[in-house]
């Protein structure tokens, strides 16, 4: 795999993935208004999120500074709390409350991820940043440069993961955001190219968190602040890399100790499109459920059919749900659920709670709903098969769907309706159907956890995307403090 003689120790060239990505983030200028309408909107979203997620103590018992006493007055501040850290651990604190609860965006192809795990990086950046700029005297950063930055990092992320199959070797999607925040982050600090290449080189040597807590029998909260973990080193790596900190030319493609031979069985990245804005511009969001996405159209049609059996819940002889390839291998789980973490990986459990409740949130992952026998005797009826349509409308770059069904049948012979759905709402196809509702999350989540006058003002620039972009990070963040 190396562009190099082994025996030698002449240095290699750099390896063209590492070119490309400092030269997308250096010179690229994004131009596509869709883009940055739905970077505004993924904004918005996100902090849904995060805000949500504080309402949990899983969660917020690692927020904070990385000791007690840690924090840095005039540092990087974490959205609905009153810390102020150094960016590194700020950026863990943001992008483990975005992911927690596994309700931001996704990107779904070869690999799967959730792109605005970045913005742990880019917000506890550039609040960092601006207020810096702001005790000297000069101008912070605005909300369009973190927008920009969004978008960049979507697309690094996502580009890399349309025919490139992590998982498939072990390997967690996190990986990914490591290297799209460092990217990304190493810019905003103001490295050069060659300090964003370098930096970009160490988030690869990193190597790669195995996918052991997403998958029985270890599931676990893990799974929850890794996206955190993965955005906050790449902080680290940006900062280490404008100290002049040498980067690994073939930090791929190196025989033997390359990325390829030690991680990827030998195999270089296939990369079959130029960096640009496509990634945001298609980016689903999770708007109505808190729950893996590939069961998010099991879990609408399971909600359609809900006010058909609710009454017959004894009734049901069995369930079949079909869905895509990627849906069986990652969440058709049966057995005991042990934790949260279980329960929002388990297709079953995601249909059986709809069923039953007429909803999912994201308190019903929690051991009082599960501990409703229903739930697990329902399960027990389920069967989980592949329908191949589903795998091939999913791995369509035109339609990006995730596909699934769902029917129920009853111990006399009779039967539901089989409820198919292809795309779900945070869908691009369902874009305008969407938006009200990620709205509607927005407010719900943030504006209870902010004083009146702070949540007006912030209320104001969601509705006005120039005005938002125009606004001072700083000045933005200082609206997010509770």
């Amino acid at each position: 795999m190396s562009n190099v003689d082994i025996r030698s120790a002449k240095r290699a060239d750099w390896d063209q993935v590492l070119v490309d990505i400092a030269d997308y983030v250096c010179d690229y200028e994004v131009t596509s208004d869709l883009a940055y309408e739905t970077a505004h909107n993924c904004l918005l979203d996100t902090l849904a999120c995060g805000f949500q997620a504080l309402d949990y103590p899983a969660c917020t018992k690692l927020l904070g500074p990385v000791v007690p006493g840690a924090t840095l007055p005039g540092g990087a501040r974490v959205p609905g709390t009153s810390y102020e850290l150094e960016p590194v651990m700020a950026a863990f604190n943001i992008g483990a409350m975005n992911r927690w609860l596994d309700f931001n965006d996704t990107w779904l192809a070869a690999e799967w991820g959730h792109p605005s795990d970045n913005l742990g990086g880019i917000l506890a950046v550039a609040d960092y940043l601006s207020r810096q700029a702001r005790a000297e005297g000069r101008d912070p950063l605005s909300m369009q440069d973190v927008l920009t930055a969004m978008i960049k990092a979507h697309e690094i992320q996502g580009v890399l993961a349309l025919e490139n199959s992590y998982n498939r070797v072990g390997l967690d999607h996190v990986l990914l955001v490591r290297v799209a925040s460092t990217a990304v982050v190493a810019r905003m600090f103001g490295g050069d190219r060659e300090t964003v290449r370098n930096a970009v080189s160490n988030a690869w040597i990193d190597g790669c968190s195995l996918r052991t807590y997403r998958h029985a029998p270890n599931t676990g909260s893990r799974k929850s602040w890794a996206a955190g973990d993965a955005t906050s080193r790449a902080v680290r790596l940006a900062l280490i890399a404008m100290t002049g900190e040498m980067g690994y030319p073939s930090a791929l493609s190196a025989t033997t100790w390359g990325y390829y031979d030690v991680l990827f069985k030998g195999n270089e990245f296939k990369l079959s499109q130029p960096y640009g804005s496509y990634v945001m511009e298609n980016v689903l969001f999770k708007i109505s459920f808190p729950a893996e996405f590939h069961s998010q159209t099991a879990v609408e049609a399971a909600m359609v059919l809900h006010e058909s059996v609710k009454d017959r819940i004894d009734e049901i002889d069995k369930i079949v749900i079909e869905t895509q390839e990627a849906g069986v291998r990652i969440i058709d789980k049966t057995g005991p659920l042990d934790n949260p973490a279980d329960r929002d990986h388990c297709i079953q459990y995601m249909v059986a709670v709809p069923l039953i409740f007429g909803r999912l949130t994201a308190a019903d992952y929690e051991d009082e709903i599960a501990a409703d026998p229903r739930i697990d005797a329902l399960r027990e009826k389920m069967t989980v098969c592949e329908n191949v349509r589903y795998t091939k409308d999913y791995f369509d770059p035109e339609l990006r769907y995730i596909g699934n069904a769902v029917q129920v049948f009853f111990k006399d012979g009779s039967s539901s309706d089989r409820v198919q759905i292809h795309a779900p709402i945070g869908h691009r196809e369902r874009r305008e159907e969407g938006i009200p509702v990620l709205l509607r999350k927005f407010v719900d989540s943030v504006s209870p956890k902010l004083a009146a006058a702070q949540w007006s003002e912030l209320e104001t620039l969601a509705n006005d995307r120039d005005k938002l972009a125009a606004t001072a990070v700083d000045d933005f963040m200082a609206l997010l403090v509770a």
